[in-house]
């Protein structure tokens, strides 16, 4: 799971950034953008990619199948071409049990 969560202020992030809120190197992220068509972060005359908040939530989606359910590339393509509806329903409920999780941690500690 992602250690850090993104400003929502801001509009564009380097691939330095992204890479540190999944805690992976940026050649995965790299990767990741020509393995998977949903991320097409913006890139200048440089070609210094800027990703936006879709192109993190998407990475996100990615990280979910591929790092933590432990999907292959294939499947986890699959998977977000036949149901992203249920990827994103599975990730909301794995954020819900986190959270509660957590608070029940912090109040065993408190006991």
């Amino acid at each position: 799971m992602p250690k850090q969560k993104p400003q929502a202020s801001r509009v564009y992030y380097s691939i330095g950034e992204v890479a540190k809120l999944f805690n992976v190197n940026t050649s995965l992220i790299r990767f990741w953008e020509k393995e998977f068509d949903v991320l097409r972060p913006y890139k200048n005359k440089k070609g210094t990619r800027h990703f936006t908040q879709r192109d993190v939530d998407n990475l996100h989606t990615i990280y979910h199948l591929v790092k933590e359910r432990g999907f292959t590339l294939k499947g986890a393509k699959e998977k977000l071409k036949n149901n992203p509806e249920e990827v994103k329903k599975d990730i909301e409920i794995k954020k819900t049990l986190d959270k509660m999780k957590a608070f029940l941690l912090g109040i065993k500690e408190n006991l």
